[in-house]
């Protein structure tokens, strides 16, 4: 072989080398940017509580002027909204609504004895699911026969296992209505999730009814009532 052949055989070879040198580069970057993609979808699962602004703020409200209190419901009905939760619950029939209770007023209010019911528009009526309804419908846990027990074992796991999702626990304990009190000029908030199986647009004509909601010497306030149609009739048409 001659001088001119061993230098373009060279020139070849450092080439081939310096291309699969850049393709193992390229493949590798590849393989990163997969893995932090990846790394930030598993991130965005963790349930984050909404930020709840002022109840006078949502659309769908009840206020009472003398009492200086306010109670609003922001339904997670649809896609992107719902997002925020690590559980699909629009897949098990629940609906999640953000409920929030701000306080105008100078002295606390109590909500220790509140109940809330739900009327739907063919007159059926819902109270919040338990955090024990809510796993055994996310879990499908059966009994002998098909239908669900009446209670989920306790107590419960504080680690997900068995059919409960990954997650789904911690996201629980974090997003369920739990205040019992509303301190002055401050605001409350939390999920309750309704059970809307065979409801077709549940919240259409449906109300919100929330009662015994107490001032600071114990006075039941009268009742609160949040339609619905005043947060459907605010979203933009599409």
């Amino acid at each position: 072989m001659n001088s001119a052949s061993k230098v373009a055989e060279a020139v070849v070879l450092r080439a081939a080398t310096t291309d699969n040198s850049h393709m193992h580069r390229r493949i590798s970057l590849s393989i990163s940017l997969i893995l932090a993609c990846t790394a930030l979808l598993w991130a965005a699962k963790e349930f984050q509580m909404p930020r709840a602004n002022n109840a006078k703020t949502y659309p769908a409200r009840d206020e009472h002027p003398k009492e200086k209190v306010t109670i609003a419901v922001d339904p997670y009905d649809m896609p992107d909204k719902a997002s925020i939760f690590v559980v699909k619950y629009a897949d098990h029939d629940l609906l999640p609504l953000h409920v929030i209770v701000s306080n105008d007023g100078d002295e606390p209010v109590s909500l220790a004895n509140i109940k809330t019911q739900m009327t739907f528009r063919d007159r059926s009526k819902g109270t919040p699911a338990t955090q024990d309804d809510i796993l055994r419908r996310i879990t499908n846990i059966k009994q002998h026969g098909g239908e669900l027990p009446k209670s989920y074992p306790l107590p419960l796991p504080k680690k997900p296992k068995g059919g409960i999702p990954k997650g789904a626990l911690d996201e629980l304990d974090q997003a369920l209505f739990k205040a019992k009190a509303v301190e002055p000029h401050s605001t409350q908030s939390g999920f309750m999730f309704f059970d809307i199986t065979d409801l077709s647009n549940p919240l259409a004509g449906a109300t919100l009814y929330v009662t015994g909601v107490r001032d600071n010497h114990g006075n039941d306030m009268m009742y609160f009532e949040v339609p619905m149609e005043k947060y459907l009739s605010a979203q933009p048409s599409k």
